[in-house]
């Protein structure tokens, strides 16, 4: 039986020194546009890994390495990295013009009174099937600006409408790296993850979409959007969605929606074989980073519980939060940290994964409760931070358009992250200690 030794936790320590340190140097005292993202994270893990490699003299280098091989051999690391990349290349052969044609093929069949609570559906929709909330934020924001200059709206309400449609989509898509994340490193089905979160996630997107609609009939709007569209382009996330929700071996769907892409980006006359192949690089090539941060992780993650780190950690815990519901609410706030300091939320689920495992065997949550867990809450914290990803698209996406916006004029109006954490909340305090 490996002992407790909190010391052996300093790699995590560091990593998030140096991470959390540049990027507020980057970001505030330099003022470096986007600075959190210039980052190297890859950098921030190998130098926390170095460090890792540095303690406990009593196993050789070797040794290390062997254990190091073993955390990225597990069999739900390669999963991750598989499905990472069949994901990067079903994005790069479907393109953003079938995301454009759901929103505007919506926007176009409205009165503009409902603008912004389409803006939240499209946005919904849009994340679910493209399984990333910054690209439905770098999609749709060009659209939310115009909804607002055309029909009046608050530029602020139309943004953050579509921010947290996006985060939606990023919290349930079977092809979003946090649920792969998640799902993966918990060892457990997407589609029973997806159960599991749905039912946190619907309940606020329908009081979010109640609250939109209750502003919105409190505003004199005038105008109207209209831009072309062509619908025959969804068909590639529809079958996307779909298999995933009937429990389609995620590989099988991906690969579906891969080739129906291809095809119905040919007939159109869209693309070209060459192109496809192209943008196909480009879509993994995407992923490359995500997948480094996973092995990693994975490799960091081993030494810190071959030397006792996460028994120390679980120990501390205990002190902390008692039964399943606060096992649970500690896997939360485990995983919100993380975001707060990393602001990346598949890299918060990445590094609180092996914790949160071994919090679930010791509390008996089962797996894909987990999972739900880690994606919710990361989300919650990752689409209110000011310096996210998410946040910084979103700004910049307006301010390159001409108008002007800061993140504090946003942050009010996130009505989905806030009320999603609510949900989850309510969730777990209902949940029975002996629910299986």
């Amino acid at each position: 039986m490996r002992k407790e030794k909190g010391i052996a936790l300093l790699p995590i320590g560091v990593f998030l020194v140096l991470y959390l340190g540049l990027g507020i140097l980057f970001e505030y005292v330099m003022e470096i546009p986007m600075g959190f993202y210039n980052v190297p994270i890859v950098i921030a893990f190998l130098a926390a890994i170095l460090v890792a490699c540095l303690q406990n003299r009593a196993l050789n280098f070797d040794r290390k390495l062997e254990i190091m091989a073993q955390g990225v051999g597990d069999k739900n690391i390669i999963t991750m990295l598989l499905i990472f990349l069949a994901a990067g290349s079903f994005v790069g052969v479907v393109g953003r013009s079938s995301a454009e044609s759901v929103a505007y093929c919506m926007l176009s069949l409205i009165p503009a009174r409902f603008s912004v609570a389409v803006l939240f559906v499209v946005a919904c929709f849009v994340s679910v099937a493209m399984g990333t909330s910054v690209g439905t934020i770098t999609l749709l924001i060009p659209i939310a600006a115009a909804v607002s200059n055309a029909s009046g709206f608050n530029l602020a309400f139309c943004v953050a409408s579509v921010m947290g449609g996006a985060m939606f989509g990023d919290n349930l898509s079977f092809i979003s790296d946090t649920t792969i994340a998640a799902c993966n490193g918990q060892g457990c089905e997407m589609k029973d993850k997806f159960r599991e979160n749905f039912w946190i996630a619907f309940p606020a997107a329908i009081v979010t979409l109640v609250l939109i609609l209750f502003l919105s009939f409190q505003t004199k709007i005038q105008g109207h959007v209209s831009q072309p569209y062509h619908l025959m382009q969804i068909i590639p996330y529809l079958l996307v969605l779909i298999g995933g929700i009937v429990g389609i071996n995620v590989f099988v769907v991906l690969l579906t929606g891969i080739a129906s892409g291809a095809v119905i980006m040919l007939i159109g006359g869209n693309t070209t074989p060459v192109e496809i192949l192209k943008n196909m690089g480009s879509g993994v090539s995407g992923m490359f980073e995500t997948c480094m941060v996973a092995i990693l992780v994975a490799a960091m993650c081993a030494l810190i519980r071959e030397y006792g780190g996460f028994d120390a950690l679980l120990s501390w815990i205990h002190k902390i939060f008692r039964e399943k519901k606060g096992g649970q609410l500690g896997i939360g706030l485990l995983v919100g940290t993380m975001d707060i300091a990393t602001a990346n939320n598949t890299v918060a689920i990445v590094m609180a994964n092996p914790i949160a495992k071994e919090m679930a065997e010791e509390y008996g949550i089962t797996p894909k409760k987990t999972a739900s867990i880690l994606d919710t809450f990361s989300c919650v914290f990752q689409g209110v931070i000011p310096y996210g990803a998410q946040m910084l698209v979103a700004v910049s996406a307006v301010n390159e358009l001409g108008g002007e916006i800061s993140a504090f004029q946003i942050m009010p109006k996130l009505f989905y992250p806030m009320l999603l954490l609510l949900s989850s909340l309510i969730t777990i305090m209902r949940s029975s200690d002996c629910e299986k």
